[in-house]
């Protein structure tokens, strides 16, 4: 009687409520703060100090220098192959095959995620380009050169974007290890084709890097792609894909 009367007492206890509460969602919380949180700070950190100094930071061109010494034939023929593979309207038709099967299947919130993400990605990188009207680096006649703006680098924002959606339709299979390790090193590969081309500097590939990861983890958080059933033995689609969550019911109730 006593252990019930001090559960009741605890669970209208606001301290008690709140550690209840933290205890229950500190991964999500963890995620927010890693995931959407830092990456965003980051992109702001850059966006304020180049818009204050267009030259941007002192560590840009040594870097860019480092990696232009290493310059080969060899590797000239793999940086312009893996700008051609990360060129953002290759991954048009990759996402359209990829939403079509998942049309298909009747995956509804994890197509949802995929349209979100990927056209928000590209707004965000379009605005950007357009706010900041960055030049791109002229240390070196480039083999691939690049006519837009260069702040964020959209290849590098397309590549995160790319691997975030792939790993979240993945979540709950052991794929995920697969697209995590080879998405990481697609990801360094298209980012370091950046800067061997001299069409970007660091800058502008961390900035593209950040804001991506930002927005694809917090439109999950929202979304939520990995919320699914495993699929019965008939074969019965999960039944989060084609229905609202319950809180998400309860909302559109409300409103």
């Amino acid at each position: 009687m006593k252990k019930v009367k001090t559960a009741d007492k605890e669970s209208h206890s606001p301290l008690s409520f709140l550690k209840n509460l933290l205890i229950a969602r500190w991964r999500s919380l963890l995620l927010l703060l890693i995931g959407v949180y830092l990456p965003f700070q980051v992109f702001e950190i850059l966006t304020v100090k180049i818009w204050e100094n267009k030259a941007g930071f002192p560590w840009d061109v040594p870097i860019l220098l480092a990696v232009h010494s290493t310059a080969n034939p060899q590797l000239d023929v793999l940086a312009v192959t893996l700008a051609k593979i990360g060129d953002p309207w290759t991954a048009v038709p990759i996402l359209g095959a990829i939403a079509l099967i998942l049309l298909l299947q009747k995956r509804w919130r994890s197509l949802a995620y995929l349209l979100t993400a990927s056209v928000g990605s590209m707004i965000i990188n379009r605005t950007a380009k357009e706010l900041m009207h960055r030049v791109r680096p002229q240390l070196w006649q480039s083999i691939a050169p690049e006519s837009s703006f260069a702040f964020p680098s959209g290849h590098a924002m397309t590549s995160i974007t790319l691997v975030a959606i792939l790993l979240f339709l993945t979540w709950d299979s052991s794929r995920r290890w697969l697209v995590l390790i080879f998405g990481s090193l697609y990801v360094i590969a298209i980012g370091w084709c950046r800067l061997y081309l001299g069409v970007h500097f660091p800058s502008d590939v961390l900035a593209g890097l950040m804001v991506a990861l930002g927005w694809t983890i917090g439109v999950s958080l929202i979304i939520k792609p990995y919320r699914t059933i495993a699929k019965s033995v008939d074969g019965d689609r999960p039944k989060d894909e084609t229905t609202l969550l319950p809180e998400e019911r309860e909302l559109i109730t409300k409103e």
